[in-house]
């Protein structure tokens, strides 16, 4: 699904750039705030942080902010995103671990997203993976898998949010490939990296973005991703098709939603308005060399993409039983 934010061809002969004025000022005015459901130093802080400053450079949204509303797998945030004022000073930057999944492993979500959001853009496409604490003697995934199976106790793998995709990703590879795998949830991927980097926990599932950084500075070791390709930003890293698991593999999205109720004009306003600042060519390859794919999308596109995936999930989650309480 590639941008469809489409270049208009406009009759009687009217400028584009009128079409960008108008869009510019159906921008709501005063400070907006980008909730991000995950601690400061994370993956999803870092790509919502590196498209605020390109907004603040375009100049048509000067007064934005990141706010970090870290808890429950990012749905703390979510919930503070349907009890907002739908005037567009309130957006979301959320991956689908946070707006897909907890419909089904909630047993009291205080949220619906295809009923109390207004999907914006999409952002990208991210795989998930799996990481290793240098401390662990494991190279590769097959040694890893050996490694575990010698002693079921080393099952136990970080992951930065439970009831998420990233977390299913760490049971699957445990069913697939005969391993003891134990989930132990974290509050995002900055504490989970912190412990990873101390060696406290030997493994761990998270998005790509989340780890690559320091996968390139030696500092962890991706031995996997989720995907049924390799990753653009990690060619040299196995992906699940690569192990003959092409029918297992899942890819997560990020991207942009305001309240529900937000005015159609408000919301066609940020959709260029976040999307164009996305595609810059600078913030592109900041979020490519973090693992994301980069794609924007109409939000009529990402608000199909939001309620197909919810229902792809559902019986994946349903056979696992979990539940959050």
């Amino acid at each position: 699904m590639r941008q469809t934010t489409r270049r208009l061809v406009l009759a009687g002969g009217l400028a584009l750039p009128a079409v960008v004025r108008a869009q510019t000022g159906a921008l709501p005015q005063g400070v907006v705030r980008i909730l991000v459901g995950f601690p400061p130093g994370g993956g999803t802080d870092v790509m919502g942080r590196a498209i605020v400053e390109k907004l603040r450079q375009r100049g048509n949204l000067r007064n934005v902010i990141i706010e970090n509303k870290p808890g429950a797998s990012g749905t703390v945030a979510c919930e503070a995103l349907k009890n907002a004022t739908p005037d567009g000073t309130t957006i979301l930057f959320a991956p689908s671990a946070s707006t897909v999944q907890p419909v089904w492993t909630f047993r009291r979500l205080p949220f619906d997203p295809r009923t109390d959001f207004a999907a914006v853009t999409l952002t990208g496409t991210l795989q998930t993976a799996l990481v290793l604490s240098m401390h662990c003697p494991a190279k590769s995934f097959q040694e890893y898998v050996a490694w575990v199976k010698e002693d079921p106790k080393r099952g136990s793998f970080g992951t930065t949010a439970l009831g998420s995709g990233t977390h299913f990703f760490g049971l699957m590879l445990g069913e697939v490939f005969g391993m003891p795998m134990e989930p132990v949830g974290y509050r995002g991927a900055a504490p989970l990296i912190s412990d990873l980097t101390a060696g406290h926990i030997l493994s761990g599932t998270g998005g790509l973005s989340d780890f690559w950084s320091y996968h390139q500075s030696n500092t962890l070791r991706v031995i996997l991703t989720s995907g049924p390709r390799r990753a653009s930003a990690a060619p040299d890293i196995p992906c699940l098709a690569d192990l003959g698991q092409a029918d297992r593999a899942t890819i997560g999205f990020y991207g942009f939603f305001a309240p529900a109720r937000t005015p159609p004009a408000i919301v066609s306003a940020l959709n260029a308005e976040l999307a164009a600042a996305t595609r810059d060519t600078e913030v592109t390859a900041q979020l490519s060399g973090l693992g994301l794919e980069v794609e924007t999308s109409t939000p009529e596109g990402f608000q199909t993409l939001v309620a197909r995936e919810i229902e792809r999930w559902r019986p994946i989650i349903e056979k696992s039983g979990f539940k959050v309480d």
